[in-house]
């Protein structure tokens, strides 16, 4: 649709077509080649991680980050409520038992309701499932903290928050493992892939093994437990490269439409945006607010009869239908943000005047 501000559409580095012409020449089409392991190593390099797979998408990259840990029936997985359904549906593949925790301030993970579900409990949660929040990082250090004072499994979800740091430490690397996603919305795109890193490479080596079908060492096609066809393409992996090479750039461009919206609404007290952890540095993946009495639903609507694109803060996970036998551990905190927040379109292609017009239409509302 032509004219039409998106929340957050793919923005190309213009090298993605001449690295896709090289995948064509060399033939090698189907999962795996030279890009797929340039694009791991290149997440290696800018994160700090050990080691790194290229996976089909960032769901995938979770289911397999349990199987390697032995997450399996019946086991207890905390997890964020306040995320998205990709985040905690690989708890169910596994029949693992799902403990949703609330939010804080932050609007991640509370550290107070963690500690209380871990003391609660009936039974030792094997793993808790973190997610970084539209970008921002979560109290990391306390988590790990806690997680390790207790012989807890942290799967950080950083699918949303490539290139955030914590304490100059990237973001993905302070747990047991952790998980990028290229989705197309997100800050780099493959259109579709994840990525899962760890320190522990027996761990990575087990999830590539899980993830090309589980095939043994033979030259016939021998399976002794069950796979999954998880790899990513050569051809997605080429434009992930292209897009690895402009990551500091992308992220230096969301920061700044995050500050641009800030200075075109701060001054509206009805305006809340999300906060920023101490020592921490966001990727800002989405400008989000919340309002302190305007239906956010109504601005959405508001802003797509201008053809713009924007949306409700994540529902949380205790409130879908899906979730509703599951144990929680809730403050109202994420149930207050999905009522009261919207996201704002944040595309890396932006410009002021965009910005200022979406600004103009939710000053005229309030």
């Amino acid at each position: 649709m032509v004219n039409r501000i998106f929340l957050s559409p793919p923005h190309m580095s213009g090298q993605e077509q001449k690295y896709i012409d090289e995948v064509f020449k060399s033939n090698y089409i189907a999962p795996l080649g030279a890009y797929v392991t340039k694009f791991e190593e290149m997440i290696t390099a800018h994160t700090g991680a050990s080691y790194a797979l290229a996976t089909s998408s960032a769901t995938a990259a979770l289911h397999l980050a349990l199987r390697v840990l032995g997450i399996g029936k019946d086991d207890l997985v905390l997890a964020s409520s306040f995320t998205f359904i990709g985040s905690v549906a690989p708890i169910l593949y596994q029949n693992a038992q799902p403990v949703f925790i609330d939010s804080d301030s932050s609007w991640n993970l509370s550290t107070e309701l963690l500690t209380k579900a871990i003391d609660e409990l009936p039974v030792k949660p094997k793993a808790l499932i973190l997610t970084h929040l539209y970008g921002q990082m979560a109290e990391i250090d306390e988590i790990v903290s806690i997680c390790k004072a207790h012989g807890i499994f942290l799967i950080e979800d950083a699918a949303e928050s490539l290139g955030a740091s914590f304490k100059r430490q990237e973001s993905g690397t302070f747990g047991d493992l952790g998980v990028f996603s290229f989705n197309g919305n997100k800050i780099l795109t493959t259109s579709g892939g994840g990525m899962l890193v760890s320190e522990n490479e027996s761990w990575i080596k087990k999830a590539e093994f899980l993830a090309t079908q589980a095939r043994e060492e033979a030259l016939f096609y021998q399976h002794e437990e069950v796979g999954y066809n998880y790899r990513m393409s050569n051809v997605l992996a080429a434009i992930g490269v292209a897009q690895m090479e402009v990551l500091v750039q992308r992220v230096a461009k969301k920061r700044e439409i995050f500050s641009w919206y800030q200075e075109e609404l701060s001054a509206l007290e009805e305006i809340t945006f999300m906060p920023e952890v101490a020592q921490s540095i966001g990727n800002r993946w989405l400008t989000t607010l919340t309002f302190a009495k305007t239906d956010p639903f109504s601005v959405i609507k508001a802003l797509e009869k201008e053809n713009i694109e924007s949306r409700p803060l994540w529902k949380p996970m205790h409130l879908q239908p899906l979730f509703k036998e599951s144990l929680t551990f809730l403050n109202g905190m994420s149930e207050k943000l999905f009522h009261s927040g919207i996201c704002l379109p944040s595309g890396t292609a932006m410009c002021r005047s965009e910005v200022q017009k979406v600004s103009t239409i939710l000053k005229e509302m309030l």
